[in-house]
C-alpha cells in the first residue's frame, strides 16, 4: 500500500477523540511520523495513556457508555461498549488491566437467561443515539452483539488469565457456537462478519471454531464483497473489514488476489484531507 501515513496521522489529530488518538499512537508506535520531538517515543506509546482515556467511558457499574460507540450517546453502560472497551484492552495487551474482569462481571450480570446478550440494554435518554439503537430489543439474543463482544473477549484472554477463566467467556462462546451451528442460510451482513471474527478469535482454545469457520466460508461470495441488507444505498462490508490481520485464520478464506485488489481499494479510498470515508 502507498498511503499517505502523515496525512492519516494528521487528520485524527485534527478529528479523532482523544481514546482514539491515544490508540493510533500505540499502533503506530516508533513507525508514526516524526513530531520534530528528540525521537523517544517511550512515554507517547504507553499502555497508560491508552487505557487513562478508555477510563473516561467507564461506569461504576463495572460497564462502559458515554458515547464509546460513537452513534449511541446514552451515559449508561451498554454491550456495545462493552465490546469496543475489550477491543482496546486486546490492543494493549500483553498488558493486562484489571478492568477487563470487571467488565466481565458486568457482561455476566447482563446477560440473558439463554446466554446471549441483548443488542442493547434500555436506554433513559436517546438524545444522539442512532435510531437503531433507540428502537432495539433489550429483551432478545442477538448473534450480532454476542459474537462481537466474545470475539474480542478471547482476543484479551489470550493475555489475561483473569479473563481467560472467567465464566462468562465460556457461557458465551457455547451461545455462539450453537448460534453458529444452527445456521442454514446466508445471515445478515453484520452478523456474518461478527460469527467469522468470533471463529477466528476462538480458535486457539475452541477446538469445533475451526471446522465452523470452514462452513461458514459458503456464505462468502467470490469477491468477499457482503452487501448490508437495509443498510445504506451501496453498504457493503468489504474482504478487509472481515479479516484485517494477516496470518489470522479467518484470512484464509479470501484468496491473495481477493485481499490485494482489496488493499488497492482501500490505497485508492484516502481523501485528500487524509481520511476515508463511510458508506454506512
Amino acid at each position: 500500500m502507498t498511503f499517505d501515513l502523515t496525512a492519516a496521522v494528521a487528520f485524527t489529530a485534527t478529528h479523532a477523540r482523544l481514546l482514539d488518538r491515544r490508540r493510533l499512537d500505540l499502533a503506530l508506535g516508533p513507525y508514526a511520523p516524526d513530531d520534530g520531538n528528540d525521537g523517544d517515543r517511550d512515554d507517547a506509546v504507553s499502555p497508560d495513556g491508552v487505557l487513562a482515556a478508555l477510563d473516561a467511558h467507564r461506569n461504576p457499574d463495572g460497564g462502559y457508555g458515554w458515547g464509546l460507540e460513537p452513534d449511541l450517546r446514552a451515559a449508561e453502560s451498554q454491550p456495545a461498549a462493552a465490546m469496543h472497551a475489550l477491543e482496546v484492552l486486546a490492543e494493549v495487551g500483553p498488558v493486562a488491566s484489571p478492568r477487563a474482569a470487571e467488565v466481565f462481571d458486568w457482561l455476566d450480570r447482563h446477560t440473558l437467561a439463554d446466554g446471549g446478550l441483548p443488542f442493547v440494554l434500555p436506554i433513559n435518554d436517546p438524545t444522539g443515539c442512532a435510531p437503531w439503537w433507540a428502537a432495539g430489543d433489550p429483551t432478545t439474543s442477538s448473534l450480532q452483539m454476542t459474537a462481537q463482544v466474545a470475539a474480542r473477549a478471547h482476543l484479551v484472554a489470550r493475555h489475561d488469565p483473569d479473563v481467560a477463566r472467567h465464566p462468562w467467556l465460556d457461557r458465551a462462546t457455547a451461545w455462539c457456537l450453537d448460534a453458529v451451528r444452527a445456521m442454514d442460510a446466508r445471515p445478515h451482513a453484520y452478523e456474518l462478519l461478527f460469527a467469522l471474527q468470533f471463529l477466528d478469535a476462538a480458535t486457539a482454545t475452541v477446538p469445533e471454531a475451526g471446522g465452523l469457520l470452514d462452513r461458514l466460508a459458503a456464505f462468502l461470495p467470490p469477491d468477499g464483497a457482503l452487501p448490508v441488507e437495509g443498510g445504506a444505498e451501496g453498504e457493503t462490508l468489504r474482504p478487509l473489514d472481515v479479516a484485517p490481520v494477516p496470518d489470522r485464520p479467518v484470512r484464509r478464506l479470501f484468496s491473495p488476489e481477493v485481499i490485494a485488489a482489496d488493499l488497492d481499494r482501500l490505497d485508492g479510498d484516502q481523501q485528500p484531507d487524509g481520511g476515508w470515508v463511510v458508506d454506512f
